[in-house]
């Protein structure tokens, strides 16, 4: 029985880390029909936040509050970033997908070589904070480390704001709105370009809070988004594009069937399996788990 709870947790655990890493670009695939490759970048820009934080910050009392700055800053830094890919680069681009792959796939590029020329070429380690370093022992077979909870519960928090964001506020209404029809919305009097670059914005900003959560879990250096690039994208298609419930039941799904399969299998064996598995599903049912409405 210790044994299946562990698994379920890991399943849990991983389908977490995958909701805050595809969350924000379900939203600007799903807006823009923008394949960003920098997206893993994001997120390398957000562990890096998190790895400066703890160095100025982390020393003394420091130490134990330095992740509840470090998430805000992460969030603004890489949302800042969003914005300017999106003004400068991405904007020119609309329509042209193939443009757009390879103008990201090319950012990404040059935001892992900056990245190597100021923080160099090795990983680096962040300090988790002393309340994060055990875990709750539920039997003497099973603990739950206190970073992986704290990530599920970072998880559930980004999920509520964003859907209460969508629902309850102008902003959010007129994204839903230009996601929608945007012939319709700009009709209207929305500014769809405006709704472009604050939704590209916000995407890339919850990227930046993936990458502090993902640094609680092991080193971090340049090349940490390449690992998690392929894994946001089948979360998005799985899931639907620009469906929020979507995302997040593709996320649990492949978390679940990606802990299975590594238990009799290896973990390279493991994402064959599940890429395999979701290629299946999608011959069967194209629109993803969650299908957009349409009249």
């Amino acid at each position: 029985m210790s044994i299946w709870l562990s698994q379920g947790f890991n399943a849990i655990s991983l389908g977490s880390i995958l909701v805050l890493i595809a969350i924000g670009l379900t939203f600007s695939f799903g807006l823009m029909n923008v394949i960003n490759m920098a997206h893993g970048e994001l997120i390398m820009i957000g562990a890096y936040v998190a790895y400066l934080v703890q160095r100025e910050l982390g020393t003394g009392a420091g130490l134990d509050f330095y992740l509840f700055v470090a998430l805000p800053v992460a969030f603004v830094v890489a949302a800042g970033m969003g914005a300017v890919v999106e003004r400068l680069l991405i904007r020119r681009l609309y329509g042209r997908p193939l443009d757009t792959l390879l103008a990201t796939w090319g950012l990404s590029l040059v935001l892992q070589q900056a990245a190597r020329s100021i923080f160099g070429a090795p990983n680096v380690q962040v300090i988790a904070p002393p309340w994060l370093r055990s875990g709750l022992e539920i039997t003497d077979d099973l603990i739950l480390p206190y970073s992986r909870l704290f990530i599920l519960g970072l998880a559930t928090l980004c999920i509520a704001g964003v859907a209460l964001y969508l629902t309850r506020t102008s902003a959010g209404r007129r994204i839903r709105a230009v996601m929608q029809n945007r012939e319709i919305a700009a009709a209207l009097g929305v500014g769809t370009a405006n709704v472009d670059t604050l939704t590209f914005a916000l995407g890339s900003g919850f990227a930046g809070i993936a990458g502090c959560a993902l640094a609680l879990l092991g080193p971090i250096g340049p090349s940490l988004g390449t690992y998690y690039i392929v894994d946001s994208f089948m979360v998005v298609v799985l899931g639907g594009v620009g469906a929020l419930a979507g995302a997040v039941m593709a996320a649990f799904s492949i978390g679940t069937l990606n802990t299975f399969f590594e238990w009799g299998s290896s973990a390279s064996l493991a994402k064959v399996f599940v890429f395999i598995c979701i290629i299946a599903f999608l011959q069967w049912r194209p629109s993803g788990l969650v299908a957009r409405r349409a009249r």
